[in-house]
């Protein structure tokens, strides 16, 4: 598995967390981090994901 799918789960399990508590918190800021958290963690994951695929072809 490629370094890129692990850290961009961890950014995404960070960034579903950090929106979930903004939204408990109330706090805007927080939440709108944690969904650019999880955006960027889904795209490294995505760019893992073809690595693993171009690796796996040849």
């Amino acid at each position: 598995m490629d370094h890129d799918r692990t850290e961009g789960s961890m950014k995404n399990i960070k960034g579903r967390v950090k929106e979930g508590l903004g939204k408990a918190l109330g706090d805007s800021k927080m939440e709108a981090e944690g969904k650019m958290d999880k955006a960027e963690g889904r795209i490294q994951n995505t760019v893992g994901g073809m690595k693993d695929s171009l690796r796996k072809s040849t």
